[in-house]
């Protein structure tokens, strides 16, 4: 890990992709790896929505080499270390960075890009705990990656069925309490979604959940066999090490 004041250079995917991010707030940890590796690596055209400094995006083309990305992400700071950190792995033929609002993406007031109806992926790892049931988090950048008005949720999911072509794919991950609203959210818009329990301990409660959907599909929902982080000891799954370190798909 490197040190440059406010900013650190770090790792994932064992070393293969860079990342430069902010010393203080919202840190990349496993749920980018996690949500990129639930991406379909046959997919093309993707977006990642609240991209932050790019990792999920980054980790996705890692493992997908012909997929191209445009990654949003509302706050410019955190856009431009994207932007570096696409520079950083070498990714600018592949990827780009848009600093713009989700909800206005495929608008006719929206960003140029990404462009409605074009996308055949997007990834999501949207803002998780409710304003109405969770205290606000003193600093306001880890406040803007955690805290979400209670229709959040939905705005998100919309946007990206409007990025989206017939047939692309939605992934996201979010926390087990948040099942209900991700069903609602997705109905009438996207169908055959796989739920994924994520799990750090064996005898654990799930904390993360990580949700596959098509856009237009009316198949019912379908939850499968949980991912297990770690066993009784805390020694990481043969699973999670392919995932986390190998970069392979779920």
């Amino acid at each position: 890990m490197g040190d440059d004041g406010a900013l650190t250079t770090d790792t994932i995917l064992d070393g293969r992709i860079t990342l430069r991010q902010l010393r203080s707030g919202h840190r990349v940890g496993h749920d980018a790896v996690l949500l990129a590796a639930a991406a379909p690596a046959t997919c093309r055209k993707a977006v990642d929505l609240g991209a932050g400094v790019g990792a999920a995006g980054l980790a996705f083309l890692a493992r997908a080499g012909e997929a191209h990305l445009v990654a949003v992400e509302l706050a410019p700071e955190l856009a431009e270390l994207a932007r570096e950190n696409i520079a950083l792995n070498a990714m600018q033929a592949r990827a780009r960075v848009v600093t713009g609002d989700v909800a206005l993406l495929g608008r006719p007031k929206g960003p140029p890009e990404p462009e409605a109806d074009g996308a055949d992926l997007v990834l999501m790892n949207p803002p998780y705990n409710a304003v109405s049931t969770h205290q606000t988090s003193p600093g306001a950048r880890r406040a803007l990656a955690h805290m979400a008005d209670d229709d959040l949720l939905a705005v998100w999911v919309t946007a990206a069925y409007r990025c989206l072509m017939p047939g692309g794919h939605l992934c996201l991950i979010h926390r087990p309490g948040a099942l209900a609203a991700i069903l609602a959210a997705l109905g009438g818009r996207f169908g055959a979604a796989e739920i994924i329990p994520v799990h750090p301990r064996p005898d654990a409660p799930a904390v993360r959940l990580l949700v596959r959907a098509v856009k237009g599909r009316r198949t019912a929902p379908a939850v499968l066999p949980g991912l297990v982080l770690a066993d009784a000891d805390g020694v990481p799954t043969a699973a999670a090490a392919r995932l986390l370190r190998a970069g392979e798909g779920l």
